[in-house]
């Protein structure tokens, strides 16, 4: 009875230092990984410090277009309302032509072409 009682707490040590070797390497990876995020924290902090500075400007900037939000709006809405489509009107005004009429180019004269209108 006692050999097996030694035996018994020989065994419950050995399982108890496996689990502790396994507990302990996956304790290490993650201070592993731990340690790459904070270093990766740090560097964000550091960037994030450059744009400490300029903070105030951005957020009166965005301060100035939120408050012309309102009056875009109401100009868009404005627009809008004056360039709905009339189809009665665009198919009475018969198809589009170009604004400058004939396209002159000096590049047919350099070829000595003139063209017979």
């Amino acid at each position: 009875m006692v050999v097996f009682t030694v035996i018994d707490i020989v065994l419950l040590i050995a399982v108890l230092a496996v689990y502790l070797y396994v507990v302990g390497g996956q304790l290490s990876r993650v201070a592993g990984v731990l340690e790459e995020c904070a270093d990766l924290v740090w560097d964000i902090k550091a960037n994030a410090e450059v744009i400490d500075g300029g903070l105030g400007s951005i957020n009166s900037t965005g301060r100035a277009v939120a408050g012309a939000l309102p009056l875009l709006y109401g100009m868009a809405e404005g627009i809008v309302a004056g360039a709905t489509f009339d189809h009665d009107a665009a198919t009475d005004r018969g198809p589009a032509k170009p604004a400058m009429g004939i396209r002159r180019t000096r590049q047919l004269e350099g070829v000595a072409y003139t063209r017979a209108d």
